[in-house]
């Protein structure tokens, strides 16, 4: 499977090494100020490859190497990587103001702003640096540091080559992109576990889009912190998930507890963190989470990145995003292997994985590098994708219409016939309705039970009435709401009449 490397304890699998050999041939035909950018999949071991390299490095040259990070809990982790590696290190953390063990180190890990602001300070001045290793090189934070090391080699390394900031392209900062094992290959190989994934329609028509080119917070709190979403994604969760340890993204701090306080009525262990909880108490929720077999943690982007825990089952994206290292990130949260977890759920709630394919799908990260507008430009529109999003009954509420021998109906293909044969449209509908009536009637007992099955087809009604509201290109929101309210109340109505006309 792996090959161990003669200085560490770390085990580096095949394709890692075949990684590090094309990484160290560039390096060899290329100048000494060469700026390369290395892909990966997150749960591919990026942090294991970088530390290998940075070991090498210093050994075959003698200078030595800084490593940034964006966030403290990766200099830990970062910094814990490299010892193993036998990399002895320092960590320059906002408590170091001055440098004067410079000498007994080879290797530096560094949070941005902190050597920023030190390096601006002149509090800090580092030599003989040969090499800076940039872990999640697509934030742009790193861009201010370039200037300082322009004499030395600038590895960028991210699971997603694509740049945070739409103006700033990662080509204008990289000369050449190394790609690594696809995510397909490392499911393959048994490295990461395989994803099933669900999507439920969702109208995205309330999202504005802000300066940076995702929705807004304000846009996704008013969407996904209403009565209906907070009751989709619950109903999700009772669908999918039960059960299982579950995390939940969402793009607002309101919604996240708005989603906490759902889930908390309905019985179900679980917690809420974001970025105002504090160090010890965000410990205290993660130790939970990681102790607690069901636990839910509903949680804002704050666990995209440096969070590791490999025993959560279903990944709920709560939220719409257009970018695509977080639509990467968030379902990578899930995609550890266990000796028991071979396969996690994911449960895409904001049209995410009809917007940018499937997690697994084949990615031309050459192109994406090279052309960034290109791909930016290609991304879907969330109009398209609600247009062409099919419906299917899940498999649990389907068994509770065995005794119907048709359930499903094409409402743009019965809308074309009821065209072409001069009749109004509304017959549309009404064909629906007394169908879903009869269906209700036929798998119950009585006007009770028949009623409560009414109710569980909220959703498939709720498709059914947009079909029909672009057939007749009447597609407002007012008016979608009115004629689901209509439809339903006609279909009580239905049932009713078909149960007075049994007696």
């Amino acid at each position: 499977m792996g090959s161990k490397t003669a200085f560490s304890e770390k085990t580096l699998y095949d394709y890692q090494l075949e990684d590090l050999g094309k990484i160290f041939n560039c390096l060899k035909e290329s100048p000494d100020d060469l700026n390369l950018l290395y892909q990966l999949p997150t749960g591919g071991g990026k942090t294991v490859v970088f530390s290998e390299i940075a070991r090498r490095y210093i050994e075959e040259t003698g200078r030595k190497v800084v490593v940034l990070t964006h966030r403290i809990e990766l200099s830990l982790q970062t910094s814990r990587m490299l010892e193993g590696f036998g990399v002895h290190n320092k960590i320059i953390s906002s408590e170091v103001k001055e440098l004067t063990d410079e000498d007994r180190y080879q290797c530096f890990v560094a949070m941005v702003e902190t050597l920023n602001n030190r390096l601006q300070e002149k509090a800090i001045e580092l030599h003989g640096i040969g090499m800076v290793i940039i872990d999640e090189a697509h934030y742009n934070s790193f861009r201010k540091l370039f200037k300082y090391f322009e004499k030395s080699i600038i590895l960028g390394v991210t699971a997603t080559p694509l740049s945070s900031n739409i103006k700033l392209p990662m080509k204008d900062h990289y000369k050449k992109l190394i790609v690594g094992e696809s995510i397909a290959s490392l499911i393959r190989k048994k490295f990461l576990a395989r994803a099933k994934m669900y999507s439920y329609d969702v109208s995205l028509k309330t999202l504005k889009l802000g300066i940076n080119g995702d929705y807004t917070v304000k846009s996704s709190d008013a969407l996904y912190g209403n009565h209906q979403m907070l009751g989709k994604l619950l109903g999700a969760y009772e669908e999918l998930a039960r059960g299982t340890k579950t995390l939940i993204f969402n793009n607002g701090i309101s919604t996240s507890k708005y989603v906490y306080e759902t889930f908390r009525k309905a019985g179900y262990p679980v917690r809420h963190l974001d970025n105002k909880n504090t160090a010890s108490e965000r410990r205290e929720i993660l130790d939970w989470f990681s102790q607690t077999p069901d636990a839910i943690l509903s949680s804002v982007s704050i666990l995209t990145t440096g969070f590791d825990e490999p025993s959560v089952e279903t990944i709920i994206l709560n939220r719409a995003t257009r970018s695509l290292t977080l639509y990467f990130q968030m379902i990578g949260r899930g995609s550890r292997i266990l000796k028991d977890k071979e396969e996690f759920t994911v449960v895409d709630l904001g049209n995410n994985i009809a917007r940018f394919g499937p997690w697994d799908a084949p990615l031309d990260w050459q192109e994406i590098f090279h052309f960034p507008d290109f791909y930016l430009e290609n991304i879907r529109n969330d109009e398209d994708i609600e247009r062409e999003f099919i419906y299917e009954m899940p498999e649990a509420l389907r068994e509770r219409f065995s005794k119907s021998q048709v359930i499903d109906y094409d409402v743009k293909e019965e809308y074309k016939k009821t065209f072409a044969q001069g009749r109004k449209s509304k017959e549309v509908l009404e064909r629906s309705i007394e169908q879903h009536a009869r269906m209700c009637v036929e798998n119950s007992a009585d006007i009770f039970q028949a009623r409560m099955l009414a109710k569980l087809l909220q959703e498939e009604i709720e498709f059914r009435v947009k079909q029909y509201s672009y057939c007749i290109m009447n597609n407002t929101q007012n008016y979608r709401d009115w004629l689901q309210e209509d439809y339903e109340r006609k279909l009580r109505l239905r049932i009713s009449q078909m149960y007075a006309a049994r007696m």
